[in-house]
């Protein structure tokens, strides 16, 4: 009897997890392109949503925080100040919700065909990326013509420090959701939730040096705020954008010891990726039952 070699084959269902995508290019680049051609799909505006959400928003916030509050006062260029926070938060939030989304969107692929399943979170969130690029190009136009910012090599580091800190914090939560969701759909009701907090709870309508004076009674408090990945990102964009256009007098500097704070954002996005890859692996097996 003739003897099969199946060395050559990989048993169905079973990959290397994240690493499978850099096997499948193609249809990670398929996936995002159908992602961007669905997003927007009989829009009489398009792409132009792009600009016009985060403008609103913008607007809305500089009005109530600024205006109403007097924010605009106590921070000198309040209105960078908040839109470079505004983007950080935007793209988390946009990205996070996409990923969560992600699988139960595709259930018609899960369900017919076997590919790396996390292709399609990382798609989700390649696609929200792109998206987040117009914000970033007004945000560069608005600090270059209008007050007056210089790239340097310091400010361009910090913010692909910042944006990179949030892509990867939002691919292990993504990874997380996105499997929980295809079971409980109470997932998607959570990141809503998680979502609407994200705002506030980072530097974006107030200064890190209001919450570092309102904690100082227990400042345990301040050091796990600032351990937010999403926090030093903010920061980063702040320090990148905000900071070099503003006197001296009015710099809010680092917080203290943000080293640390950076390092535990680190440990935050090493145990999200590590705690995400492997519920996604653990739930991806019922994925086509479940849905």
């Amino acid at each position: 009897m003739t003897q099969i070699d199946y060395s050559a084959f990989d048993t169905p269902g079973r990959g290397r997890g994240i690493l499978d995508v850099f096997g499948h290019r193609y249809l990670l680049g398929v996936l995002i392109s159908k992602t961007s051609s669905l997003r927007y799909r009989n829009s009489v505006l398009g792409w132009f949503w792009s600009y016009v959400r985060p403008t609103v928003q913008f607007l809305v916030y500089y009005a109530i925080v600024g205006g109403v509050l007097q924010m605009h006062q106590r921070v000198e260029a309040f209105p960078l100040y908040l839109f470079s926070g505004i983007v950080v938060v935007n793209l988390f939030n946009e990205a996070f919700g996409a990923a969560t989304r992600s699988i139960v969107d595709n259930k018609a692929l899960v369900r017919k065909i076997y590919l790396p399943r996390e292709l399609f979170p990382i798609a989700a969130i390649i696609g929200s990326f792109v998206h987040f690029l117009p914000q970033l190009a007004v945000l560069l136009i608005v600090c270059i013509f209008l007050f007056g910012w210089v790239p340097s090599f310091a400010s361009i580091g910090l913010a692909l420090g910042g944006l990179a800190l949030v892509l990867l914090f939002i691919l292990g939560l993504g990874l997380f959701f996105s499997a929980i969701n295809v079971r409980f759909r109470d997932a998607s009701n959570v990141v809503d939730i998680v979502r609407t907090i994200s705002t506030w709870s980072s530097p974006i309508l107030y200064t890190w040096v209001m919450v570092e004076h309102a904690t100082r009674n227990v400042p345990w408090i301040f050091h796990f705020y600032m351990s937010n990945p999403v926090t030093v990102a903010v920061e980063m964009f702040h320090q990148a954008f905000w900071e070099p256009t503003v006197a001296a007098s009015q710099h809010h500097g680092w917080p203290p010891e943000m080293v640390w704070y950076v390092l535990a954002a680190l440990v935050v996005i090493a145990i999200a990726l590590t705690i995400g890859q492997l519920t996604f692996r653990r739930f991806e097996r019922t994925f086509a039952q479940d849905l």
